[in-house]
């Protein structure tokens, strides 16, 4: 990762790629590519079913491309992705037109064998290149997930915004020590949906009148779930991975303490807004109480002689402060919130106590170091 990406005060604690077997699920449509292709082959050339296939050359290209199609679609629906369905048409349609195109109508077999392993060789480093494309960041302050061949995308998420981690390992996982960890933000990034559906029907009658009905329900289910590249997929040692996310996930989560100790400084914040607020109204209110006992200054005859016990009254009289019930209930909220603080203090865990007597142990060494 370089240097500028990086934050202020963050550090890299790992960088990980996927496991080579962690894409299995893609490799395998390739391997079931050269495996169909090998049966087809050797099916209608040296099978004791070959003369089934003689009447016509396009019968094998036929039952290849038939059953391609099908495991195709059965393998969109279990992976909910359509995109295999595809690919696998792409695969069939490439291979008519490349007969057409050479001619090669008399020797269609041998063509399927060739072109299966061609096509898988393909589709290998196809998946080998999508597999290195990924890169998990674990740092100190977050993780960051980058993926993509063509178009590149980026993910970032911050410790303090996980509410909850999953972690799965399939078969090949627990063999070879690799699995997937998805971290689920607070607002549900990371969760997807599993939906499960059953239906029948039923026709009765005869010809000249039927009947039909239909009935159906469905179910669906959120559960963690997310691309490659959003997700730390097939993260190796996944173990020691998946505990030192927690440990990051843990350490920026604030306990009970640390929570009551912000809501009182919110709430210390909040009074002293309120006693900022009525002392610039106090300050407004003073210039206007002089600027209406000048007139009556002014309208005194210079030579008339007051006496100075008056004066010396009209000095000492200060008008009534009408805020001052207002600062008095401030005053007292904010010695109540004390009152509250010191008692959270005193109840505080004693690991807490320990961690805060630690930190401060570690800061002083560091001044002392920094000092010399």
């Amino acid at each position: 990762m370089v240097k500028k990406e990086l934050l202020k005060n963050e550090q890299v604690e790992r960088v990980l790629s996927p496991h080579p077997l962690s894409f299995m699920k893609l490799q395998a449509l390739c391997i079931f590519v050269i495996v169909w292709g090998i049966v087809v082959w050797w099916l209608t050339k040296f099978s004791e079913y070959a003369s089934m296939f003689s009447g016509n050359n396009w019968y094998p290209l036929i039952l290849w491309g038939l059953v391609l199609l099908l495991i195709g679609v059965v393998a969109s629906l279990v992976a909910i992705q359509w995109t295999i369905f595809f690919l696998y048409l792409f695969v069939f349609a490439g291979a008519v037109g490349l007969i057409f195109w050479q001619h090669w109508e008399n020797d269609i077999p041998l063509f399927i064998f060739i072109y299966s392993i061609a096509v898988s060789i393909i589709g290998f480093l196809i998946v080998e290149l999508y597999r290195r494309s990924h890169k998990y960041i674990i740092t100190n302050l977050r993780i960051i997930f980058k993926g993509g061949i063509f178009t590149k995308r980026e993910r970032t998420i911050r410790y303090d915004k996980i509410a909850d981690i999953d972690a799965k390992q399939g078969v090949l996982g627990q063999i070879f020590g690799f699995g997937t960890i998805i971290p689920v933000s607070e607002s549900g990034f990371g969760l997807g949906s599993d939906k499960t559906m059953a239906a029948g029907g039923v026709e009765v009658g005869t010809k000249k009148a039927r009947l039909f009905g239909f009935a159906g329900g469905g179910k669906e289910v959120q559960t963690p779930i997310a691309r490659s590249y959003y997700e730390l997929h097939g993260v190796y040692p996944y173990k020691d991975v998946k505990q030192l996310v927690e440990t990051l996930v843990q350490s920026h989560v604030p306990t009970q303490y640390q929570k009551e100790q912000i809501e009182f400084e919110k709430q210390q914040v909040d009074i002293q807004t309120q006693m900022r607020d009525l002392l610039h109204k106090q300050v407004n209110e003073k210039p206007r109480r002089k600027a209406g006992r000048q007139p009556n200054e002014e309208e005194e005859p210079e030579d008339e002689e007051v006496d100075e016990e008056k004066v010396t009254k009209k000095k000492t009289v200060v008008p009534e402060e009408t805020f001052q019930p207002e600062q008095v209930d401030i005053q007292q909220q904010m010695k109540e919130l004390l009152k509250k603080q010191k008692t959270a203090r005193v109840t505080q865990p004693e690991e807490e106590v320990e961690e805060e007597e630690t930190e401060e142990a570690e800061k002083d060494e560091e001044e002392e170091k920094e000092g010399k």
